[in-house]
This record gives C-alpha cells, structure tokens and sequence, in this order.
C-alpha cells in the first residue's frame, strides 16, 4: 500500500475510533444456507472457481532460485510449478505423459524432473529431455510429448495459475490497475518463507473465508487472544474489482493523532490488512510479516470439509536464534487463535447450517466484508464463469 493510501486508510480508522462507529452498507445481507450445503451448488463452485478460473497459487519466495520448483494438488489437479533456468516461473500438470504418473512430489530444488516409473525425464521448460529405451517410441517426437503447460504469471511477490490446460488470464485484469499498485507496494517479492502448516477442517470453505472478513467477534471469541492487540467492531471495508480489503485497527493506532501528519511514516505498523484475492487466498500484513492462508474445498467432501496452507513470510531471512524465537511466538499465536477459536466454532457452525434452524444466515451492516464477498461467489456461480 503506498503511503498517501496508508495515511488516507489510518484517517478512516481514526474516524471511526473517535466516533466509535465502523465501515457499514446501507442493508445487512442475507445469505442462504444452501450455499453452505448443497452438493450441487459445491460442484460448480469446484468447476468454475477453482478448476477453470485464476488462482493465486503460490508465492515468488517458494522458487526464489532457478531449478526451485512446489507443487500442489489442492485443487484436485496435480500442479507442478518450477524457475526454469531463464529465471521465469512455469506451471505444468504435474503428469507424466507416458503413464501419468507425478514427475515430482512435494517441494525442492532440481535440474530437471524424471518420472518415477520409466524415468521419462522432463527440463525445467517442461520440455521431453529423455526416456529411456527411445527405439520403443520410434515416429513420436519428443517435442509433441512435454509436460503440459498452464496459465502462469507472476505478479509482486505472487504466483498466479488456471489449473485448466488452455485457459488464459492477465493479473492486470484480475486485480486492476488500483489493486496492482497497492500489492506491489508491500514489496512482498523480497519476502522469505519461514513456515507452511496445513490443515484439514469439517466446515464449508467459505466458513473459513468467512472467519477472515469482519472484526465484530473480536471482543467476544477473542477477548483473550488477539481483543487486547487489534480494535473490535472497528475496519474499514472495500471491493476493488473482485478482490476484497478490510484493514483493521491495532490498539497502537491512536499514537498517530500525537503526531503531525508529516510523521506519519509507520502508519502500516498500526494496521492489520486483510485481502481476498478472490475466491480463496487470504491475504493478510500483520506489523512486520506477511501470512497467507490458501483455503480449498477438499475432494473428499467439498460441501463439509476443506483444506488449508497456512504460510509464513518474512522480511529478512531468520538466521539467529532471536529471530526464529520472534517468528515462532508470532506463528504460535496465529495457530493457536485460528485452530482453538476460530476453527472449534466454525466447525459448530457448519453443523448449524444443517440442522434446519434457518434457511439464511443475516451479515449486518457492520460487516459488509462479508456482503462483497458472498455476492461475488454467488454472482460467479449463477453466470457459470
């Protein structure tokens, strides 16, 4: 966020601190369960969102050398993404095209990827560098038989993919030109990755989005956690394209009136920013750190069930033991607010949507994060792109 952004953005949260009063739509917004629940309505959320649309992958800071490569299989669809030796990030279907198998697991560093069953042996374009006993092949070349390629572009720090071959996107178009700016300006390309933790949950994916989008629980669910650091009740909220922001309050925020605005250098520090980079990744600064949550509907059940990567990013590598312990205290509280708190409730919540006590949740004025967001997602599903 640039800093005539982070100064106009810290006046809005001021405002709403003196007037105890806190970014609202005009109605709240009423959401039917059913969105939560119905099988149906899942399936082309997993087709249309997360199978053929755009989505934020991963981050620079994964691959940061050439032959660093991840992959992910959180879609449902095998992804391999590696920098190829021109320092330029590629997404592949992570398939062997011989037999299909995975030609790489996991994450690491390699010069090139060979499958683990025949040995078909992949560069890191993608490109058929070798399979043994070529005679057995003879009349199909090598050129017709790479890895097939993905939309990929990486954006300020993000790692961008459609996990349907063929498939087409810009990030200029995704995030626009206001989103764009304001991504790039948290420089989140000089990041470095400190820790990923995954986790499975038994609620709809959009229980957990949901958990990221207003602060009005703070004081109730978290009055012992995270209450005494952050403002309850108390955001700003806006849509910029498709991507949501709710920039919260830290309890800090009020030593900027005892400055002169020209001071105001620090203001992210009094800040807590939350993004959706729409469907699925939360997107989120915190003081001195960036975390990631990537949330997916699983395959097991994409109704009830979904699955998360939480990841952790740094500004500086953590080399000494001082600031691994600072990381460590910051990560254990998010885990622990999230996983003892957040999670234990939603999970109760997606039970509630199946009881039959209500046929629509209602989101009040005061938490129009969540009116954008679930517009969004119904919109989306209803034009079926």
């Amino acid at each position: 966020m640039q800093q005539a952004q982070q100064i106009a953005q810290a006046k809005r949260l001021l405002h709403y601190l003196d007037t105890r009063t806190t970014a609202t739509e005009p109605e709240p917004y009423h959401q039917p369960t059913a969105e939560y629940t119905c099988p149906d309505h899942a399936g082309k959320e997993q087709r249309l969102l997360f199978r053929e649309g755009p989505l934020c992958i991963g981050a620079s800071a994964q691959i940061r050398n050439p032959g660093d490569y991840f992959t992910d299989d959180m879609t449902g669809v095998p992804i391999l993404v590696a920098r190829g030796r021109d320092g330029i990030a590629r997404a592949f279907l992570n398939v062997c095209r011989h037999r299909g198998a995975k030609v790489a697991d996991g994450c690491g560093s390699s010069r090139s990827f060979v499958c683990p069953y025949h040995a078909w042996n992949y560069g890191l374009d993608g490109a058929l560098v070798g399979r043994p006993e070529e005679y057995g092949f003879e009349g199909l070349d090598r050129e017709h038989y790479g890895l097939t390629e993905l939309w990929c572009e990486e954006r300020d720090g993000n790692i961008w993919v459609c996990p349907t071959p063929g498939k087409t996107y810009s990030v200029d178009n995704i995030l626009g030109v206001e989103m764009n700016a304001e991504m790039a300006a948290y420089q989140f390309g000089d990041y470095h990755h400190y820790e990923t933790k995954h986790l499975t949950r038994q609620m709809n994916w959009k229980v957990c989005v949901d958990t990221f989008l207003e602060s009005y629980h703070f004081p109730v669910l978290h009055r012992n956690s995270i209450a005494p650091i952050i403002h309850g009740n108390l955001n700003t909220a806006d849509q910029i394209g498709s991507t949501v922001r709710m920039l919260g309050a830290r309890r800090t925020l009020a030593d900027l009136q005892n400055r002169p605005e020209s001071e105001w250098d620090d203001v992210l520090r009094h800040l807590v920013g939350v993004y959706i980079l729409f469907p699925n990744v939360v997107w989120t600064w915190q003081l001195d750190h960036i975390e990631i949550w990537h949330i997916y509907p699983s395959q097991a059940d994409p109704v009830n069930q979904c699955t998360m990567r939480i990841s952790f990013y740094t500004p500086e590598p953590a080399v000494t033991e001082k600031a691994k312990g600072h990381w460590d205290r910051n990560f254990a509280l998010l885990m622990k607010t999230v996983e003892e708190e957040d999670f234990e409730l939603s999970e109760q919540i997606q039970q509630g949507f199946h009881s039959g006590a209500q046929n629509e949740i209602v989101f009040g004025r005061n938490e129009p994060c969540l009116h954008y967001f679930h517009r969004t997602v119904t919109e989306r599903v209803a034009a079926g792109v």
